[in-house]
């Protein structure tokens, strides 16, 4: 049971054919340390005012320069090189998948969708139990069409709006609605966009 582990060991590559186990790698004990020391920043955000975004993204930075280090001279520049690629592919998808979403809401609020949104439901005089109710099952059911983020980003700007003056309503029909969001789409028989996508 521990052979193949050994064995790994003792060639020095990884898992995946032709990666460097960097375990017992200086770079890879250097790494681990920047990535602990990042991560109690992100924790301690409000005591030393600093943004989460700074120590993630130069920890990030420091730790792909760290494995550049430890490949040099190993002849596996290909293997860096994919994986580099990968990453890159990956968090771009991400991003324009994140800057469509936040064009499609902003496109709906210079229309003003969400006002005409937020009129009818304050118009039809609903408690904030009912439109409570209301808000969930608008989220359940938006989710497999939209995806989550988008259906949160919605409806939670519709709740913000009807319940203004009730901060307690606000976080309890927020919770809601991102509950109502995650449920819909894996309640839904295709998932949602972002099931679609990972399963691409």
């Amino acid at each position: 049971m521990l052979a193949p582990s050994v064995a790994l060991a003792e060639t020095g590559e990884g898992p995946v054919s032709g990666t460097l186990d960097l375990t017992s790698h200086p770079a890879g004990m250097i790494a681990l340390a920047i990535f602990i020391i990042a991560y109690l920043l992100v924790i301690f955000e409000e005591a030393i005012h600093m943004r989460k975004s700074k120590p993630v993204m130069l920890a990030a930075g420091l730790i792909w320069a760290l494995i550049a280090f430890a490949y040099l001279g190993t002849g596996k520049d290909e293997v860096l090189n994919a994986a580099a690629k990968h990453t890159i592919m990956e968090y771009g998808e991400l991003f324009l998948f994140l800057m469509v979403a936040i064009t499609y809401v902003n496109t709906l609020e210079e229309r003003r969708v969400f006002e005409a949104l937020r009129t009818k439901l304050t118009s039809m005089g609903l408690s904030y139990h009912k439109l409570f109710w209301l808000t969930g099952i608008l989220a359940f059911f938006l989710s497999p069409v939209l995806d989550n983020l988008t259906t949160s980003l919605i409806l939670g700007a519709v709740v913000m709006a009807v319940g203004s003056g009730s901060p307690r309503f606000i976080a309890l029909a927020c919770i809601n609605v991102v509950v109502a969001a995650n449920a819909g789409g894996a309640f839904s028989p295709f998932g949602d966009i972002t099931t679609l996508m990972v399963w691409q």
